[in-house]
């Protein structure tokens, strides 16, 4: 899937293990403009974070295969990773029945990360495994009330879910986001499903622009761990048209 948005041309492509270091150095400056969210790293800086992400995304990508799906917005200029998404699809819908086959297939197979060889994936896991990963745990309270609507919303019925969403501040306002999220729109509706995202509030625009209705939302207060104060999570669900 080819887009132009803003200055230049991009397009929308699988993912590998090899994009892991790529992905962090996009992934992370997305999130750490996020007070709140940089709560949990406010002992390390940026550049260090990016450095030890780098060393787990490989596994990450490996990580549910049979359920997780990948996409990266690249410019197609100069190969510059722009914006990522991931998707998770219930096991009831991860394979669809395809009669030229005769079997199974998994849904949205070019969206799934390859495989490696067993030899790989032991060095990937060695890798992430010397990879510092300590955020603060004081803060783990902020994430009960969320954590518990999220829990009773997708409790209702099976979702395909918008995992993790994330363009580089460089990169933002290009139609990087709408696009990667309106491609895994296209497959939920193949498969008959409904979306579920929890979203922060820069994400919410564009879930609303893309007929995303807000369900919930939960107001907190981080300032007694160090935070600017008030901070919003919000829930929103894409009901595809037609259905009850």
């Amino acid at each position: 899937m080819e887009s132009s948005g803003g200055r230049k041309a991009f397009a929308i492509t699988s993912v590998t293990v090899a994009d892991g270091p790529a992905l962090a150095a996009n992934n992370i400056p997305a999130f750490w403009a996020d007070p709140h969210w940089r709560l949990e790293w406010q002992h390390r800086t940026l550049e260090y974070h990016i450095s030890q992400i780098a060393l787990r995304y490989p596994r990450t990508l490996l990580r549910n295969r049979a359920t997780a799906r990948h996409q990266k917005a690249v410019d197609t200029a100069t190969g510059e990773i722009l914006g990522y998404v991931r998707w998770s699809i219930p096991a009831s819908h991860s394979t669809t029945i395809t009669s030229e086959k005769g079997g199974n297939e998994p849904a949205w197979p070019e969206a799934m990360v390859p495989t490696v060889s067993s030899e790989e994936e032991a060095e990937i896991d060695r890798v992430a495994e010397t990879a510092v990963w300590d955020p603060r745990s004081d803060t783990d309270p902020l994430s009960d009330g969320p954590r518990e609507i999220e829990k009773e919303i997708l409790g209702r019925k099976e979702y395909m879910i918008l995992d993790y969403l994330a363009v580089h501040p460089r990169h933002q306002r290009r139609g990087v986001a709408t696009d990667l999220v309106r491609s895994g729109m296209q497959q939920a509706e193949k498969l008959g499903l409904d979306i579920f995202v929890r979203a922060m509030k820069p994400g919410v625009p564009v879930y609303r622009r893309l007929g995303f209705r807000m369900e919930r939302e939960i107001v907190q207060d981080n300032s007694q761990y160090g935070g600017p104060g008030l901070f919003c999570d919000y829930f929103l669900v894409y009901e595809q048209p037609g259905r009850v």
